[in-house]
């Protein structure tokens, strides 16, 4: 009996996977969320660090504040000046042909042109400055910090939120700061000045124009309001499109290896077309709101030329102020046109310097320390002091962990997975740091050595070790920049690697590419290894690093790793036992325990755990 498939049950699973995404994309608890304090404080950090940003350049921009002003002025002369022209520059020439005062105003005219436009030129040059360089030292210290934070950050957030932050986010403050900010202050200015001045015209016209400010208030609100709310959806939806897309591209060897993009398609199209649903929903807001505006504008328009001609006609107002109104009003309704347009920009740059703020308020779990020991003459002495580690509290990886490893001394980690091997790899690595109990090198807690020479002391490779797009001669040196070719070459041959990188086109130049696309998985691991060599540390971890390499690969390294471990400490872990029988001691855990220890050789007589393992693994290479 043939069982029937339902149709397209992958869209049921688009919507589990947006919801686990939304989560993520949140960055914030339910809690949070609904918490007007926790909301409030996410504010402030936004608000600290847009001061921290600008605080360079407030010289600067005081400046531009002196030539919003000037611009602001030059552009509310206008229509004064066609008030003068009408009431004091026609009736000379009706009554004897003096032109002298239109010929005054609309010198005045142009000048108030002129000054605008350069005010208006200054502005947007300073402020794009400033605004580009605000980009530069926030991307700059985005960077840096992702760099600084901890391996467990990493761990939790995606890639696809790290690309959030420095496209859509800087993209959406970018907007803002080229040409927002100034349409945004220079509407807001116009309108607080227009008003003003329109009372100060005539008081009786101006309540007339200003009927329409309570119903112009309400409608301002109303769509903030309701485009916080759409808005807010917006920018979720767009960064779960880009979460999902970065994730499909990272995976898309086993997309394609199970003909999966049908599958991916239609997960991507659900979330697109959130996102699409969610932007026509917010342009339906400004449409709305736009065109309210507009038909206020218009009816206010209408009203204040009936009451004014009214007011002409029984000499109770000049034909030039009712001009001057008229004009007024149409600047005053345009801005609020503008503000409704830009209100989602400043939205947008809101939300993006919250987000990039709650990232660089993230605090390393491992932070340097405050007072770092240096470390004394290069031995490699490894110790566990009681230590205790788990990755959530309910699950612990390292009940009471002791171990002594001796300097130079080659140990190798074996046992089931989840037994604690790569777990002790990171807590050395000092990529954790251990929940209870102190880790040292050579008598010094990994808590109290600084970075850079913790860096220098231990190094690691596993089985996936990243190159960088370059050469290979420059991926090599990674861990020591200075290193001149001789010493890259010679580490090259160290390891075994010479042959084959000498008889690629370009030899050690040869372009790698993207993650060492242009190199087989061995390539890559032999390369890794003379990183490794080259950068001299005296605690070498190697996590599974020759499980990519074949056998005629394995046995060249196996040679170069007598060489490479000689004269250091070093960690393996390895399920390959032909990796194994160089450690001069072995370790067997189980559940974060040592159940075993000895040389190879006297477990594999002992007929333990380990002596089975080493039978199992002879009766694979049969």
């Amino acid at each position: 009996m043939t069982v029937q498939t339902p149709p397209k049950p992958e869209v049921k699973e688009s919507h589990a996977w947006r919801g686990i995404a939304d989560t993520e994309e949140a960055e914030r608890t339910s809690a949070e969320q609904d918490d007007a304090s926790s909301i409030k404080a996410l504010r402030a950090r936004g608000r600290k660090l847009l001061g921290s940003l600008i605080r360079p350049y407030r010289k600067v921009l005081l400046w531009t504040v002196v030539l919003l002003l000037i611009q602001n002025a030059a552009g509310m002369a206008g229509p004064l000046l066609v008030k003068l022209g009408i009431d004091a520059g026609i009736p000379p020439i009706v009554e004897n042909e003096n032109y002298a005062t239109l010929i005054a105003v609309g010198a005045a005219f142009l000048a108030a042109i002129a000054v605008e436009y350069l005010t208006k030129r200054g502005f947007l040059s300073l402020s794009g400055k400033v605004g580009q360089q605000i980009l530069l030292d926030l991307r700059r210290r985005v960077f840096t910090h992702f760099q600084k934070l901890s391996i467990a950050f990493h761990e939790r957030f995606t890639s696809g939120r790290v690309v959030a932050r420095l496209t859509s986010d800087m993209d959406a403050i970018r907007e803002l700061a080229d040409g927002g900010v100034n349409d945004l202050v220079l509407s807001a200015l116009s309108i607080v000045t227009i008003s003003v001045i329109l009372l100060v015209l005539d008081p009786m016209l101006a309540l007339v124009a200003l009927l329409s400010f309570p119903v112009m208030l309400w409608l301002s609100n109303w769509f903030r309001v309701n485009s916080a709310r759409v808005y807010r959806r917006t920018r979720e939806t767009i960064a779960l499109v880009i979460v999902y897309f970065v994730e499909s591209m990272g995976g898309v060897r086993a997309v394609q290896a199970y003909r999966r993009e049908p599958r991916n398609q239609r997960i991507f199209d659900d979330l697109n077309e959130d996102n699409r649903a969610e932007n026509v929903a917010g342009h339906r807001l400004s449409a709305t709101f736009a065109g309210g505006v507009k038909g206020i504008g218009n009816l206010t328009t209408a009203l204040v030329l009936a009451y004014g001609a009214y007011r002409v006609l029984h000499h109770q107002t000049d034909v030039g102020v009712l001009a001057a109104f008229v004009l007024y009003l149409r600047r005053f309704f345009d801005p609020m046109q503008e503000l409704s347009m830009f209100y989602n920009t400043l939205q947008s740059a809101n939300a993006a310097l919250d987000k990039l703020a709650g990232v660089l308020a993230e605090e390393p779990d491992v932070p340097e320390p405050a007072e770092p020991k240096p470390l004394p003459a290069a031995r490699g002495e490894l110790r566990f002091d009681r230590v205790r580690f788990w990755y959530h509290k309910d699950k612990v990886v390292l009940p009471t962990f002791d171990l002594h490893i001796p300097a130079g001394q080659t140990v190798a980690l074996v046992g089931a997975t989840g037994a604690g091997k790569t777990t002790i790899a990171k807590l050395v690595s000092r990529f954790y740091d251990p929940s209870e109990g102190v880790v040292s090198l050579d008598g010094v807690s990994l808590k109290d050595i600084a970075e850079p020479e913790l860096r220098r002391a231990v190094a690691m490779v596993t089985q996936e070790n990243f190159l960088f797009a370059g050469t290979i001669g420059e991926n090599i040196a990674f861990g020591r920049p200075d290193a001149t070719r001789e010493q890259i070459e010679e580490a090259a041959r160290a390891i075994g690697a010479h042959e084959f990188i000498t008889g690629l086109p370009e030899g050690y130049d040869t372009d790698v590419r993207k993650r060492g696309g242009r190199l087989s998985a061995g390539q890559r691991q032999l390369v890794a290894f003379a990183r490794a060599f080259l950068a001299d540390p005296r605690v070498l971890i190697l996590d599974e690093a020759t499980s990519s390499l074949d056998i005629p690969s394995e046995r060249l390294v196996q040679r170069a790793l007598r060489t490479i471990l000689a004269d250091r400490t070093a960690i393996v872990i390895a399920h390959r036992l032909s990796t194994v029988e160089i450690a001069d001691r072995v370790l067997v855990l189980d559940g974060g325990q040592v159940v075993e220890d000895g040389p190879p050789s006297a477990l594999i007589d002992g007929g333990g755990r380990y002596a089975k393992l080493h039978e199992q693994w002879q009766d694979s290479l049969v």
